[in-house]
């Protein structure tokens, strides 16, 4: 018997990829659950699923920084910290969080079928024993317009929104004057594609970084939020500095009040969206 959910959930979590660094990103959660029927006359009921599946999830990867153990990066640990390093293309990273802010995956790579097996191989031991086979589907958000992948931190966020690399696979929808603008929604998407975006207010010098080496012609930051120390060294030419915090409502009101500064004569509308499905709006 198999037992299918749709649906499920949305992982949102960034990864380290060699060509593109840290890569946020927003994948759709389908199941199967392949096993005889219990008690209930049941394989495992719904709500149980639901809750159980996902609770793995989230807690395994869920808005952390996904790193192929296999591949280039070099990571150490020092005390309560994670510290890891990392070269892509031209640029490098350096970042250093508590251990929990990290999902480390034995792969040379982190895709799509790396993450299901992972999430697979650890889900089906933590399952009644009439389970015996679970079949996971990640799959971004089918779209037909525009979209971008962004890393961030939220310090001021009491939960997994605080770990200062994770990210998110999110479209844009920019109204110029009460009608939809392509031309806006591309320009933007290609502004911030592969970003990560930093808040001024964040940023430090060089010489109070704590555990890592600053990268060269880099940008700094760091913040203590309630999980711990978080601070990241990384090269300015893949990071956008924002004169508000990252949440998605500063960003669709940053991206809102930037249009009708270049453009007084409009009025504008920004739908900004955090992965899949949720987001908010401004207007200016």
């Amino acid at each position: 018997m198999i037992l299918f959910v749709k649906d499920l959930t949305v992982i949102d979590f960034s990864y380290l990829c060699s060509a593109r660094g840290p890569l946020g990103e927003s994948w759709i959660v389908d199941l199967e659950m392949h096993g005889d029927l219990n008690e209930e006359s049941m394989v495992l009921d719904f709500s149980l699923v639901k809750k159980q599946v996902k609770r793995i999830i989230d807690d395994v990867i869920d808005h952390k920084l996904a790193i192929a153990t296999q591949g280039d990066a070099i990571v150490s640990t020092s005390g309560e910290q994670t510290n890891v390093n990392f070269s892509f293309g031209n640029h490098q990273l350096a970042v250093s969080s508590p251990h929990q802010a990290f999902c480390l995956i034995d792969t040379d790579k982190i895709n799509e079928a790396s993450v299901k097996q992972f999430l697979e191989d650890t889900i089906l031991p933590q399952l009644p024993k009439n389970v015996s086979k679970i079949v996971l589907n990640l799959r971004p958000e089918h779209t037909n317009g525009f979209y971008y992948h962004y890393s961030h931190g939220l310090k001021k966020h009491d939960g997994n929104c605080q770990r200062i690399i994770h990210g998110h696979r999110s479209t844009i929808e920019i109204e110029e004057n009460g009608m939809r603008s392509p031309r806006l929604n591309k320009l933007w998407c290609q502004k911030w594609q592969d970003i990560y975006l930093v808040s001024a207010e964040d940023r430090i010098s060089a010489a109070e970084l704590k555990f890592v080496t600053p990268i060269e012609n880099g940008v700094h930051s760091a913040y203590t939020a309630s999980q711990g120390y978080f601070e990241l060294s990384i090269s300015e030419a893949v990071v956008d500095i924002l004169p508000v915090d990252s949440t998605v409502e500063c960003i669709a009101q940053h991206i809102a009040q930037t249009l009708k500064l270049d453009n007084p004569d409009s009025s504008f509308r920004v739908a900004a969206y955090e992965g899949v499905g949720k987001g908010a709006i401004a207007y200016a």
